[in-house]
């Protein structure tokens, strides 16, 4: 019997020939991640045992993002611990206020590769699947333990197959598909398992969108969410690659606990209605919601791809005047793209606020919180009650398209009701 993708990067990181699910394995991992958040939780666990030197200076990301820049004394103060730590242990990946969010920033300067086994104190580290790693999220206990000792004790998880044939249809994306998935297999359906997608729809996709695919696999319980690496991901690395990587792919035998087969030329564009992300609806039962303001922007759709489409949806259009749209990049590097491709001009002629990278409203931190009984419409990953702030505040997600023409009808808006073709 074969194995899958996942199994078989487990099983190199242990030092076996192979493992199977359900096995407890220790493994050897390439990067350790954690931000402002869930860092100085492990820093702390660490001082509790005087541990005080790191496994790999090289193997360590530390990155400011969730409350950047500090909204107020305490979030000050844990970004000082952080940049603390990592100035004391000479952390190479180290990233401070304004670099971006880590989920776009490590994949786009090549610090996770293909084959690579990540784990990162923060529930999107599933993220860097979409270039065929192994990636998952683990506490700030587990992170200390990694940070030290340079290996994490995994369960091997079942695999699922999800697989999409047929094209896409015009203004469907990445995004859609995973809330599909979502919405068919509800927020537990995969619960510790690794989610592996593949067909013809998804190798249709660029890296961004597989990336945006991976990252939201946590919202359907997984363990981890999986492309295999193709000539786009190739394509992707090679230009970034700071290191050697490994290409895995699921053998032709392999076991799965569970697969499905839908057919993508049936999928339109999707909205996740509060307050579960499964509680999925197309956009054309979803027009007559009026909203409070749109959101582009996190580490789920917060890249250059995604702020092109954006963009040409905003185009010569303005906000709705009784809506405030925010808009983020996920990343310096890109807001810098952004600007030199006249996107942030198109935003903030449209009457956009544009703001430094941060992950910002999407965890109802600050730059974008929300009242008692207002809606969003957003580009990001969690629409759980008070998840972008009051607790009766609604979030709904949806792909870019759809938040910018949203933006521009003041309700929840298939992108064909404001134009006809996007221009990127």
């Amino acid at each position: 019997m074969g194995h899958t993708i996942t199994e078989k990067i487990i099983a190199d990181h242990a030092g076996r020939k192979e493992v199977f699910p359900g096995e407890l394995v220790s493994a050897k991992i390439d990067l350790a991640m954690a931000n402002d958040v869930t860092a100085p939780l492990s820093i702390k666990t660490l001082e509790k045992y005087g541990i005080d030197k790191v496994f790999d200076k090289n193997k360590i990301a530390l990155v400011l993002s969730h409350f950047v820049p500090a909204k107020d004394i305490k979030s000050a103060e844990q970004a000082k611990i952080v940049r603390d730590f990592a100035k004391k242990h000479e952390i190479k990946w180290f990233f401070g206020e304004g670099e971006g969010i880590e989920h776009t920033l490590l994949p786009e300067n090549g610090i996770v590769v293909p084959g690579d086994l990540v784990v990162g104190a923060d529930s999107h580290t599933c993220t860097y699947g979409g270039i065929g790693a192994f990636s998952t999220g683990v506490g700030s206990t587990d992170l200390a333990y990694a940070m030290a000792t340079g290996e994490i004790w995994l369960k091997v998880p079942e695999s699922m197959k999800f697989m999409f044939y047929g094209k896409l249809n015009k203004w469907v994306s990445g995004k859609d598909l995973i809330l599909y998935t979502i919405g068919q297999i509800g927020v537990d359906g995969a619960l510790y398992r690794a989610m592996e997608f593949d067909g013809e729809a998804i190798r249709s996709l660029d890296i961004s969108q597989r990336l945006t695919i991976a990252n939201m696999a946590i919202e359907a319980g997984g363990k981890s969410g999986i492309v295999s690496p193709d000539e786009k991901t190739l394509e992707y690395v090679e230009k970034r690659a700071k290191k050697p990587y490994k290409i895995y792919q699921s053998d032709t035998d392999s076991s799965y606990i569970e697969s499905y087969e839908w057919d993508a030329s049936s999928i339109e564009p999707m909205v996740a209605w509060p307050y579960l992300p499964s509680n999925v609806h197309p956009v054309s039962e979803s027009t007559h919601i009026n909203i409070d303001q749109a959101f582009i922007g996190s580490c789920t759709n917060g890249r250059i791809e995604d702020l092109r489409i954006a963009a040409g949806i905003l185009k010569g259009k303005k906000v709705h005047p009784y809506t405030r749209c925010i808009v983020i990049p996920a990343s310096k590097n890109v807001y810098l793209q952004a600007m030199h491709e006249g996107l942030i001009d198109i935003f903030i002629e449209a009457g956009c606020a544009v703001s430094t990278s941060t992950c910002g409203p999407c965890l109802g931190g600050h730059m974008g919180i929300l009242a008692k009984g207002e809606r969003c419409i957003s580009t990001s990953n969690r629409n759980f009650p008070g998840r972008m702030g009051h607790p009766q505040s609604e979030a709904y997600l949806a792909n870019p398209a759809v938040v910018a023409a949203s933006a521009v009808m003041g309700r929840i808006a298939h992108p064909e009701e404001v134009m006809s073709e996007v221009l990127v």
